[in-house]
């Protein structure tokens, strides 16, 4: 064949089939247009369904809905209905209550003002009453007194003097606890103090005399201190302010003179005199005045080596001539110028012990007797001459103060003065430092004795231990036992008024009752 034909025939039955595969092709494609167009109206279909029911159910949700809320409304409606109601009735329960509290206000006024009138009536009655009442108290009152012999004033004072009593005893209880509380807290202290004190001062101490006494080779040389018609002797105290007393005592010769300065240079003058053999009034005259420079230079030097152990520095020459004199004068035979180291050491050693100043307290103490060194020359008491004389050397005010109540002149201003009046009672008071004359130590017994018979109640006194304690017995029938410690504590403090004394006193109180009778 003809390859055009075949050519042809391909041709052609490519066109047929391109044809039959575009109708096919379009036949498809109109049937999945048409399931398409279906597909979408019943989705369309479905949709508008599932909308009507939305819609359905929607509007049923609400009619649901609005039911429930007309329901709810209903129900409030009626649970407030109930409560106001409820309130209502309450309200209506207080009113009524209201009601019959007033009506019971009205009755309890109206109780109240019969009761007023019955008390007005009443109080009138009493009135009357009280004034029968008075009446037979006052009768009673004059039948009491009759009976009892006693005034209303007599039986007032009887009532506040058994009162009295009463408070008395109340008093002295708690006067004694408040001094045992006090003693047990300071006694210890004080006394681990003052313990410390004297062992840091061991200080010896003898007592001294308004004498002294000059040995001689011979009894020959009392006639030529004697001189021609006794103008030796008459010289040398007329010189020196003092007695020679030449007896029949062997191979001595007795000065005496209450001014130990005075009688020491009488002694050195008559040493020297015996020493050089020459006695006549001129040599006299020089042997005094040399023996007035020798103690004047043993003075001096007696204040510095003072001052040093003291420990006290800045003190005015003049000051310390006067110290130095002290060495020459003695209180109850204890040298007053080693009493005044011995009181600046403890004053030193209490004011450490105690954090206080330790270098005013032994400047005080030293300085506490100095008048002493001028009380034979000038008018007044040691204390009072001591303290002028610190003023004329413009002396710290409270070394004034502390000087001038060591003896209780005035009141301590400064804890060093209280130290100091502790220091010289314990210097005083130390067994062996002091002597005093039988007579003064009788007259302090018996003025010891005397302050305390002066005491209502007072039986009999014994001054005892030397004075350091004083023994009184009471009637029982006119001090009771609380009075006891009120009594004591009265009478030792007019004992430290009125006395001066070393140390402490003891003030010890005796009561007793006895009650006698006889079987007969």
């Amino acid at each position: 064949m003809n390859p055009i034909i075949y050519v042809a025939i391909f041709l052609i039955s490519a066109v047929v089939f391109l044809f039959v595969g575009y109708i096919l092709r379009k036949k498809v494609a109109e049937s999945k247009i048409k399931n398409a167009e279906t597909e979408a109206q019943r989705i369309l279909d479905e949709a508008r369904s599932k909308l009507d029911n939305a819609k359905k159910e929607a509007e049923n949700a609400k009619k649901e809905e609005l039911v429930k809320a007309k329901e709810e409304i209903i129900k409030r409606k009626s649970d407030l209905d109930d409560e106001i109601k409820e309130r209502r009735s309450e309200i209506q329960k207080q009113e009524n209550r209201l009601v019959q509290k007033e009506e019971n206000l009205d009755n309890k006024i109206s109780n109240l003002e019969k009761r007023n009138l019955e008390l007005d009536k009443r109080e009138k009655s009493l009135e009357d009453q009280q004034a029968e009442i008075q009446k037979l108290k006052d009768s009673e009152l004059d039948n009491l007194e009759r009976i009892a012999r006693l005034s209303q004033e007599e039986a007032k004072k009887e009532l506040l003097a058994r009162l009295d009593e009463t408070l008395i005893a109340e008093k002295a209880e708690r006067i004694k606890k408040h001094e045992e509380e006090i003693k047990e807290k300071a006694d210890d202290e004080a006394r681990n103090i003052i313990t410390y004190a004297i062992q840091k001062c061991a200080a010896d101490q003898t007592s001294e005399s308004t004498v002294s006494i000059v040995e001689i080779p011979s009894d020959e040389m009392k006639g030529r201190i004697i001189g021609r018609e006794g103008r030796n002797i008459k010289s040398l105290e007329t010189l020196t302010g003092v007695d020679f007393i030449i007896d029949d005592t062997p191979g001595a010769i007795v000065i005496s003179g209450f001014d130990a300065v005075r009688r020491e240079v009488a002694k050195i003058a008559l040493e020297k005199l015996i020493d050089d053999g020459r006695i006549h009034p001129a040599k006299i005259e020089e042997m005094v005045e040399a023996a007035k420079e020798e103690v004047a230079k043993t003075v001096k030097e007696a204040g510095e080596r003072a001052a040093m152990e003291a420990g006290v520095m800045n003190i005015n020459p003049e000051l310390i001539n006067i110290l130095g004199r002290l060495k020459y004068r003695t209180s109850y035979g204890q040298n007053v110028l080693k009493h005044s180291i011995e009181v600046s050491n403890l004053a030193r050693v209490m004011a450490e012990e105690l954090g206080l100043d330790a270098k005013l307290a032994r400047r005080a103490g030293l300085f506490h007797d100095i008048g002493k060194a001028l009380d034979h020359d000038m008018e007044g008491t040691h204390v009072s001459i001591g303290v002028n004389l610190l003023k004329k050397f413009n002396e710290n005010p409270r070394v004034l103060n502390a000087v001038e109540a060591h003896h209780g002149d005035v009141e301590p201003q400064t804890p060093e003065a209280c130290l100091i009046i502790a220091a010289d009672a314990i210097s005083a008071s130390r067994p062996g430092a002091r002597r005093e004359t039988l007579e003064a130590y009788i007259k302090r017994l018996e003025n010891l004795e005397t302050i305390a018979n002066s005491f209502d109640g007072v039986d009999k006194s014994f001054a005892i231990q030397a004075g350091r304690e004083i023994r009184i017995i009471v009637k029982p029938e006119k001090v009771s036992d609380d009075k006891l410690t009120i009594m004591a504590r009265d009478i030792a403090k007019k004992i430290e008024d009125e006395m001066d004394y070393p140390g402490q006193i003891k003030v010890n109180l005796i009561r007793e009752k006895r009650v006698v009778d006889y079987a007969k």
